[in-house]
């Protein structure tokens, strides 16, 4: 069983960044393709960007794609997600997760750590 715990959340104003890490125990993350998920207040757990095991291939939702930059150092048994150009509209709770099944909707993935909060001042 692999245990994972977000951090790096925080308040910062549009057009700022942040990174987000995702730290792994139990199982190393070399074994796994982990993904990022966001969920707003009155909103449904969605997409943000997923990795394969090795790290050499990514995915991104349309409306993160060209800002957001997944990653995950397998030597630290961390995944990243680094956030530029942030918009209002991604304040949210950001959780990472292991993927389980095919596709990029939450019920392919599992594990979820606790989430950190993301908030984006206009």
């Amino acid at each position: 069983q692999v245990q994972l715990v977000e951090s790096g959340g925080g308040l910062v104003q549009a057009g700022g960044s942040l990174r987000l890490s995702c730290a792994a125990s139990g199982r190393t993350l070399n074994m796994y393709a982990m993904g990022w998920f966001r969920q707003a207040p009155g909103k449904e757990r969605e997409f943000v960007a997923t990795i394969n095991a090795s790290g050499s291939s990514t995915d991104y939702a349309d409306s993160v794609r060209g800002r957001f930059t997944i990653s995950k150092d397998n030597a630290k048994n961390t995944l990243y997600l680094q956030m530029n150009n942030l918009k209002p509209e991604d304040t949210a709770v950001h959780y990472c997760a292991v993927r389980r099944g095919l596709g990029n909707g939450p019920s392919a993935f599992g594990s979820w750590g606790q989430g950190t909060q993301v908030t984006i001042s206009s």
